[in-house]
């Protein structure tokens, strides 16, 4: 039996943003367990491997006890589905995701109907941030309090390393 008041937030997280981790502090106090999905796609050139990306989110969501981290491969309502959720939290960042998004909650709804999606806009100081923006911040800037504006504390050095490779 699926408890409503389990919820799903998938993505890559390659790596965390402070954008990612606002929706993930407001979307653990609106339900009792967040489970965040780390989901493996194989057609992106991803920067850490999913362990280290589930070592990351596990490091900077430490304090939250209603968090959990999984890996996932597949569809997104299947791994939903298997952590005994009906709902996919989904993070909307500018209005251009907007149209993305809902495109594909129509594709899972197709899917699985029974699986909501619960949408949270990003905050104004967030919702320009993205993975790639940060990377490219990264690799130009040695400034880390330019990097903290964008990426939790605890994921500057990892990031930094990851780049120099």
């Amino acid at each position: 039996m699926n408890n409503p008041r389990i919820a799903v937030y998938t993505g890559s997280f390659d790596p965390i943003t402070l954008g990612h981790m606002h929706i993930i502090e407001r979307a653990s106090r609106l339900f009792d367990q967040l489970i965040i999905g780390i989901g493996i796609n194989a057609d992106k050139r991803a920067l850490f491997t999913p362990r280290e990306r589930l070592d990351l989110v596990g490091t900077v969501t430490g304090g939250m006890d209603n968090v959990q981290i999984e890996i996932f491969e597949g569809l997104a309502v299947d791994f939903v589905r298997s952590m005994g959720s009906r709902i996919m939290v989904r993070g909307i960042r500018p209005l251009t995701d907007i149209a993305g998004e809902f495109t594909m909650m129509m594709a899972n709804r197709q899917l699985d109907a029974d699986i909501e999606t619960a949408f949270l806009m990003a905050d104004e100081r967030f919702a320009h941030v993205s993975s790639s923006l940060l990377k490219q911040i990264a690799t130009l800037s040695d400034d880390d309090d330019q990097l903290a504006k964008f990426v939790p504390q605890a994921i500057i050095a990892p990031l930094r390393a990851k780049l120099r490779d």
